[in-house]
């Protein structure tokens, strides 16, 4: 059953349909992009204080550090929006709680955004953002030996691709957090069916998928589609949280079932009566205050304190 608390935060910010956004592109992408940035404080409540919140330049990638004591393990987190919107202020509340509740740093990283910069500037962003944090993470007063990635949606298919590649570079991290990754270009699995109308919708992914990744040869790389990627094995443990009424939720759990498939240690959760989106907004859901506390959890048990 869908929850009360959802039917409440859809009318809060208005959503241009998928035809018209294809219609004025231009436009109405900034419409998007303004009305999710105007309804943070409404959305996600107010500002939890931290010792440490500062914007920080790595290597030409702008983040925001969070940190609430030193020494601390850093979870570098990429925000959602389709790849198109969504920035490290709207996310800023999530991290907030998650800094304060695990004791671990969180990097904020604002990568740049599709259309005007396509696959691959934001994966590239990542990966820069990766080396920096190694780097320079000591001298900030954190422990980038100890480095996890996590993200929402969109940000959720980078930090799985991020973590493949440096598995690949043997620089592999200790742990991942997805929240409702989109994982499927092809938009192809049930969910997107059966819950429908619930802030998502397979036109709006599909135009989010070709707005980032232009080319549609490229959307069969494992560099773009993580279940393309031929072995899983050795990839760092991950927390998985999808939402009962979100049309990503089936194909998240199918990454779920395909990392515990190669041998990856899952926790799998999925928040009943949610719909996409919910975690970062805590001011309206109770599972979202849940959800940022179950990665705080998460988090300080992988990363060993």
């Amino acid at each position: 059953m869908l929850h009360p608390q959802v039917t409440a935060s859809l009318a809060v910010r208005q959503r241009p349909p998928a035809d018209v956004l294809a219609a004025d592109p231009e436009a109405q992408l900034a419409f998007a992009r303004q009305a999710m940035e105007d309804t943070v404080e409404a959305e996600c409540g107010p500002a939890i204080p931290l010792p440490v919140v500062v914007d920080v330049d790595a290597d030409g990638v702008p983040c925001r550090l969070y940190a609430s004591r030193t020494a601390s393990p850093v979870l570098v987190y990429l925000h959602g929006g389709g790849w198109c919107y969504g920035s490290i202020e709207t996310h800023d509340r999530l991290c907030r709680r998650i800094a304060d509740r695990s004791g671990c740093a969180v990097l904020s990283v604002d990568y740049r955004l599709a259309p005007e910069h396509s696959h691959p500037a934001a994966l590239l962003d990542v990966e820069t953002v990766l080396g920096w944090i190694r780097k320079e993470g000591t001298g900030l007063g954190v422990d980038p030996s100890r480095l996890a990635i996590g993200g929402d949606s969109a940000g959720a298919q980078l930090a799985t691709v991020a973590a493949r590649r440096q598995r690949d570079a043997a620089t592999p991290l200790d742990y991942q957090v997805l929240l409702y990754p989109a994982i499927d270009p092809m938009t192809a699995s049930e969910s997107y069916d059966e819950v429908a109308g619930n802030g998502l919708d397979r036109a709006s992914m599909k135009l989010a998928w070709e707005t980032f990744v232009p080319n549609p040869a490229d959307r069969f790389s494992p560099d773009v589609a993580p279940l393309a990627v031929e072995n899983l094995a050795g990839l760092p443990p991950a927390l998985i949280i999808t939402a009962e009424y979100d049309v990503l939720r089936d194909e998240g759990a199918d990454y779920a079932d395909a990392l515990l498939s190669a041998g990856v240690p899952v926790v799998h959760t999925r928040y009943m009566g949610m719909n996409h989106g919910f975690a970062r907004k805590l001011a309206f859901f109770d599972a979202a205050r849940s959800a940022a506390d179950q990665i705080a959890v998460s988090l300080r048990a992988a990363l060993t304190f």
